[in-house]
């Protein structure tokens, strides 16, 4: 396989093919993900979330066809965790630190005025089309699903030039496509050389999530969005689907409900790895998992 890798968005990105990918193809990849940024990065000025969030009397936003979905998926996912995953929770990591100049320094004042008033997706943001209506500031974070969504995106790229067999692994967010079994490492939470399992992907899609990538103090960046703070019972989750945006979302609203309960509107399979040591692995998940219930090696 050929390796294609670059940093992009805060994360390490490697797309692997049969063949080598041409010029035009990559600049294509890199001009998909440059749209993107411009979009919803909270951490560039010019960026349409930026526009939003300084717009304190709210405003309409015209987004391109393609959000639509990820959109849509919001919608889902808000109503399936009774809004613990929120997009507009992106004011609470800001306020915890996780700002546009990674201050990592929290404002308890801000804090606490903050939630007399708190954003919802359902209260503060109206869809009209391909507009985003808010009647005040918000400041839209869409990481719960955004890798995912920009590796089918990517994946959606390399299929439209003829390529069948590849993998775009987008920071661990990853979608694979081919006739061959990739065995991909779940990787313990609280040590990266460590291995839990291993899950078995062919045509499909991994994501995951853990509270040790992005920390910092006492704070990690996946927040119950109804309370602006970081979540404790759940430390990792790995979700497989057809759809690393639907992965990658549900690999954060493993966080706050139980796979059981998010089975009735998604398919999928996951492993999920509690504060306590314990974990939980459906019972449709192909592959290995070297921990008992008891978070004990096997």
């Amino acid at each position: 396989m050929f390796k294609f890798d670059f940093d992009s968005i805060g994360t390490h990105w490697q797309i692997e093919t049969a063949a080598p990918l041409q010029e035009p193809i990559r600049r294509q990849l890199l001009a998909e993900i440059g749209e993107f940024d411009r979009i919803f990065s909270r951490f560039r000025s010019d960026s349409l979330v930026a526009g939003m969030a300084a717009s304190l009397d709210g405003g309409r936003f015209r987004f391109p066809g393609w959000a639509a979905s990820l959109f849509d998926l919001y919608d889902r996912l808000f109503i399936a965790t009774a809004g613990a995953v929120d997009p507009l929770v992106g004011r609470d990591l800001e306020l915890l630190g996780y700002d546009g100049s990674y201050s990592l320094r929290p404002d308890p004042l801000a804090i606490a005025e903050y939630s007399k008033e708190r954003r919802a997706w359902n209260l503060d943001v109206r869809r009209l089309g391909l507009e985003l209506v808010t009647r005040r500031s918000v400041v839209l974070d869409i990481g719960a699903a955004g890798k995912g969504f920009l590796v089918d995106r990517l994946g959606q790229t390399l299929r439209g030039h003829g390529l069948e067999e590849f993998v775009v692994d987008g920071g661990g967010d990853m979608i694979h496509a081919g006739p061959d079994i990739l065995r991909v490492g779940l990787e313990h939470p609280h040590d990266t050389q460590l291995m839990i399992g291993v899950a078995n992907l062919r045509g499909r899609a991994l994501c995951a999530s853990a509270v040790n990538r992005r920390a910092w103090a006492e704070f990690h960046h996946i927040l119950d969005a109804r309370t602006g703070v970081p979540t404790q019972d759940v430390i990792a989750t790995w979700a497989v689907t057809d759809n690393a945006a639907i992965a990658d979302v549900l690999a954060t609203a493993l966080f706050f409900t139980s796979a059981k309960a998010l089975s009735e509107q998604f398919e999928f399979s996951s492993v999920r790895m509690l504060a306590n040591g314990r974990v939980e692995v459906s019972p449709n998940f192909d592959g290995e998992v070297f921990l008992s219930a008891e978070g004990e090696t096997e």
